[in-house]
């Protein structure tokens, strides 16, 4: 069993819970769940510069605790008063140390939009997200079938949330209608090694429509990589550990910024 595969396994177990005590009407209860979202990919299609999408994470599988004094609400009002252009959010639980609570609460001061995280299998977590104050969420290629693509990006557009569509590898572009899924994340990181090269990005960019809004995944840390990324070129850049090994997140963020600068 390979990690993702034990990832899913206990997705399923965990919708399974949330579909006992939740029906799908009950989330359009919530505060959230009626509020106009804040354009995500909008958000990503900067001209003088690559986006950033900064990410908060307490901890990752294979580099175990990111941060050891995890304050994500100070963390995000960093992340917005340093001008980053979205906030992505780990509410993964048992892999991440995430919470679905994380996502809320940042939703009550958020001037940027949100992006829920997850291994997203299922409507019921679509609908939660929304829910829960985000304006996008993550579904990953490796994990869905075709169908599951087009049922969850289906639903994801009827709660008003764009859709950030991750893929690893080529093996998954046969997977994708480009018309109804047009913007794209590519993970440098190899699944089965977690070995990370910017090369995933240059290589797949050859694959992806120009109209395609594309953001570029983790292994992103230098100035060098930015430059590297430009050349490809993506749109935006989604950065997490960089930002939460950082001993200055103010400096770090806002430097790193600046290195966006096209």
């Amino acid at each position: 069993m390979n990690f993702l595969t034990e990832i899913l396994e206990v997705k399923k177990d965990e919708v399974k819970k949330l579909r006992q005590y939740r029906t799908l009407n009950s989330f359009s209860e919530e505060k959230y769940f009626s509020a106009s979202p804040l354009g995500f990919k909008n958000a990503l299609n900067q001209k003088s510069r690559l986006a950033v999408i900064a990410e908060i994470k307490k901890a990752s599988p294979s580099k175990g605790i990111l941060i050891e004094n995890f304050n994500y609400m100070k963390i995000a009002e960093t992340y917005m008063n340093c001008g980053v252009d979205a906030i992505s959010v780990l509410t993964d639980q048992n892999f991440f140390q995430g919470n679905i609570s994380y996502l809320n609460d940042i939703a009550s001061i958020k001037s940027i939009p949100l992006l829920r995280k997850d291994f997203i299998i299922d409507e019921y977590q679509v609908f939660e997200a929304k829910a829960n104050g985000a304006d996008a969420i993550l579904l990953i290629a490796e994990a869905l079938s075709a169908a599951q693509i087009n049922e969850l990006t289906s639903a994801a557009n009827d709660c008003r949330l764009d859709v950030l569509l991750e893929l690893h590898s080529g093996s998954q572009l046969d997977k994708i209608n480009f018309t109804a899924n047009d913007l794209i994340g590519v993970n440098n990181r190899n699944l089965e090694t977690f070995d990370v090269s910017l090369d995933t990005t240059i290589e797949l960019r050859e694959n992806i429509p120009a109209h395609v809004t594309l953001v570029s995944e983790s292994g992103i840390k230098t100035r060098k990589d930015l430059d590297t990324l430009k050349s490809v070129p993506v749109n935006a850049l989604l950065v997490g550990e960089h930002f939460m090994k950082s001993d200055n997140l103010v400096k770090n963020t806002k430097e790193f910024i600046e290195w966006c600068l096209i």
